[in-house]
């Protein structure tokens, strides 16, 4: 049955796709930009399984169902429209998750660079170092599922988006379980 929304489901799914765009092309832009012998210094891992995350969250398929192609109809059309929205929010999600990851990652690597301005680590230069790690891993402590949810929600609401059908956390964490990048 048709109930007039199909047409507000596919702007949703414009806008979600427009910031899962930017995020990912923001992650691009991050490049991991360090000497061999700092190859295995944690925030460049950290750096580069960013980049391969979101580059596997890019070419995932979109999980097809199968379909009825005897009923074309506004309602077949209605929930193939929330499965993309449902889609797209899930990769969204995935792709702020590894930003947030990655912008940790980059400021690490900044306040490494400026400790040791260009040179190799010394003793003095250790408790600085480790300052360095220890932000680090409490940036990366807050990349929490709820904390990306929630602040899609506000500035979606903000926007004005209409969110009438975006999932609820618990049915993206669902949907990425089912269908991981």
């Amino acid at each position: 049955m048709e109930d007039g929304f199909n047409e507000a489901r596919a702007l949703r799914i414009a806008e979600i796709v427009t910031e899962f765009h930017s995020l990912q092309s923001r992650i691009a832009e991050y490049s991991p930009n360090h000497s061999p012998d700092e190859y295995f210094e944690e925030g460049y891992e950290i750096l580069r399984q960013c980049r391969a995350e979101a580059q596997a969250v890019l070419v995932a398929p979109y999980p097809t169902e199968p379909s009825d192609v005897s009923s074309v109809s506004d309602d077949s059309e209605k929930r193939q429209l929330q499965r993309i929205i449902l889609d797209a929010s899930a990769r969204r999600f995935q792709s702020k998750k590894i930003y947030l990851r990655a912008v940790a990652a980059v400021r690490w690597s900044n306040a490494r660079n400026a400790i040791l301005q260009s040179g190799k680590p010394l003793q003095q230069q250790a408790v600085l170092l480790q300052q360095a790690t220890a932000n680090l891993h409490t940036e990366l402590a807050a990349v929490t599922d709820t904390r990306i949810f929630n602040e899609f929600w506000q500035t979606d609401a903000e926007a004005g988006y209409w969110l009438q059908e975006d999932p609820p956390l618990a049915t993206i964490l669902d949907w990425l379980r089912a269908y991981p990048a």
